[in-house]
């Protein structure tokens, strides 16, 4: 019975690979909105209310494919933060920043789904959240050593935050591994919205006729941010 299991479990499994690459190709040529279960379904030659059995709804496969996605970008973080030199926290910084736009623009339509616009009746399930942040707990660590070791510099002539934010920033403190003042964390906010913000400008065009050389504007831009929050790049 046991051996049996697991055979059902690996044909299972192997299924839902097959359905889900299957849906990565239609968000290449349909869009998160044009996602459908039946148009998988026709392409396995598998009987429509057969693949229900592995993703009861259209929504249960965007959780899925995001949550794939989530993983992809917070082990591509993760590996690079690895490779890097631990004491070298400007290096780690610069790697994990390459890292997101490396894997963004050899996965785009999965970028989308995760950075771009939300899915018209989609509401993402509390399940998305421990992927979501992998590569935000990489930063927040990075940052966190970083000030523990007196490596980070001073503010500068950045503003110190407003008290208004200091709740939010105790949220979030309680959900980063991120030991640091509310001035620290700000500015790491900061360079985290930027680092996705020019990834996004850059996949989606906006830089199209205006920012040629992109790999060296983006090395500079992440220096840049690297230099907000504080660490030497």
């Amino acid at each position: 019975m046991g051996a049996g299991q697991t055979a059902r479990e690996r044909v299972r499994a192997e299924l839902v690979r097959e359905i889900t690459e299957i849906a990565r190709r239609q968000l290449a040529t349909e869009g998160a909105t044009g996602l459908s279960l039946r148009a998988v379904a026709r392409e396995m030659g598998m009987v429509s209310s057969a693949i229900y059995r592995y993703f009861p709804s259209r929504d249960d496969l965007l959780t899925a494919l995001i949550i794939d996605g989530y993983n992809a970008v917070g082990e591509a973080v993760e590996r690079a933060d690895a490779e890097a030199g631990a004491r070298d926290h400007g290096g780690r910084w610069l790697a994990v920043c390459r890292a997101v736009r490396e894997w963004a623009l050899a996965h785009p339509h999965e970028y989308a789904l995760l950075y771009g616009s939300p899915v018209p009746g989609y509401q993402a399930p509390q399940d998305t959240v421990a992927a979501a942040m992998r590569d935000t707990v990489v930063m927040a660590r990075i940052v966190t050593e970083a000030h523990a070791a007196g490596a980070l510099a001073p503010a500068g002539p950045c503003p110190p935050p407003p008290p208004a934010i200091a709740e939010d920033m105790a949220r979030a403190r309680a959900m980063l591994p991120m030991d640091v003042p509310d001035d620290v964390m700000a500015r790491a906010f900061t360079a985290w919205a930027a680092l996705y913000g020019t990834v996004s400008f850059e996949l989606f065009g906006q830089y199209n006729n205006v920012i040629e050389e992109r790999a060296a504007y983006f090395d500079h831009t992440t220096a840049l941010l690297a230099r907000l929050v504080g660490l030497e790049p």
